[in-house]
């Protein structure tokens, strides 16, 4: 099996990930998983595509993620690893798709407009 690679977005977060035939190995942004997530949710939410499938240890993962915070970023990662495998095997589509790890969540904080405090809370009025 060649070099995969795909990316996955959530929030700012951009996660490009490389896939290939391996022992399990998971290296995010040079460290592994372990020390680069440190809570076991965050952990849980990465792996979830690979216990979907069940593949443990047969692929390696080299994850560049950058931008927003932990869980955008896993998230992220989560996305990638689910995109990864369905150009790898086009047959755990369905079973990604119903667990939902190939929808891309848009949601993004929305911007602060001119004339207002944040974006929809506007500045404290005054009567008299």
């Amino acid at each position: 099996m060649e070099l995969i690679n795909s990316v996955g977005r959530r929030k700012t977060s951009v996660a490009r990930l490389y896939m290939k035939s391996g022992k399990g190995v998971f290296k995010i942004n040079e460290l592994d998983l372990e020390k680069y997530f440190t809570s076991e949710l965050l952990q849980l939410i990465i792996k979830q595509p690979i216990e979907a499938i069940d593949v443990k240890e047969k692929f390696d993962f080299k994850v560049n993620v950058f931008g927003g915070g932990l869980k955008g970023q896993a998230e992220a990662i989560r996305l990638a690893i689910s995109r990864a495998f369905v150009k790898n095997d086009e047959e755990t589509r369905p079973i990604l798709k119903k667990a939902g790890f190939l929808t891309r969540d848009s949601r993004m904080v929305e911007r602060k407009k001119y004339g207002r405090r944040k974006a929809r809370r506007a500045f404290q009025w005054v009567k008299r």
